[in-house]
Parts: C-alpha cells; sequence; structure tokens
C-alpha cells in the first residue's frame, strides 16, 4: 500500500498521537510507557517512517512510535498491543477535557 495513502487513512489517530504528546495526560503517558516497552523489544521497530524525521517508527506500518504509542485508538499491526478505545470513544473524551 502506498505510504501517503496509509497516512491519509490513518490521520486521525496520527492527529490524536501528536496532540497527546503535545498535552501531557497521565494515563496516556502511562499507556504509552508499556507500548513503548513492547516496541522496544520488536524486530519491527526502525527507522522506516512515513514521514522523515519522526524516528523511532514501526517499520511495517511507518507510524511514528513517539505518536502511535499515545494514540489510544491505535493498534499494533502485529497485534502485540491493542486500541483501548474507538476513534469516536476518544473524540468523546477529547471533548471532556475542554
Amino acid at each position: 500500500m502506498n505510504i501517503l495513502k496509509k497516512i491519509w487513512e490513518n490521520r486521525s489517530q496520527i492527529l490524536e498521537g501528536i496532540t497527546n504528546t503535545i498535552i501531557r495526560d497521565e494515563l496516556i503517558e502511562k499507556v504509552a510507557k508499556n507500548r513503548s516497552l513492547i516496541c522496544d523489544k520488536c524486530s519491527d521497530k526502525g527507522t522506516k517512517c512515513a514521514v522523515k524525521g519522526t524516528a523511532p517508527c514501526c517499520n511495517l506500518c511507518g507510524c511514528s512510535l513517539t505518536f502511535k504509542t499515545r494514540s489510544l485508538s491505535s493498534d499494533c499491526p502485529e497485534g502485540k498491543w491493542e486500541a483501548l478505545m474507538s476513534e469516536e470513544e476518544e473524540d468523546k473524551l477529547d471533548n471532556l477535557k475542554d
């Protein structure tokens, strides 16, 4: 699949991860830390990033792990960790924070 198409399809999850990186939340940081520990042991962790300068990345999907691990609606393409909520639930949660 074309990498730009993947980025476009996952744009809401990418934005969620970027937002959660900028606006830190204790729970999200705990989730990101646990996910990162799993990713650190994975042979697919690398630098094949869809967007240059966002390493480390998942070599399978091209996502920046800094953002992907902070997106509660994202999951590991290898099934090593799962989404904790849907994108719709994440949007509702974000609206409660405002």
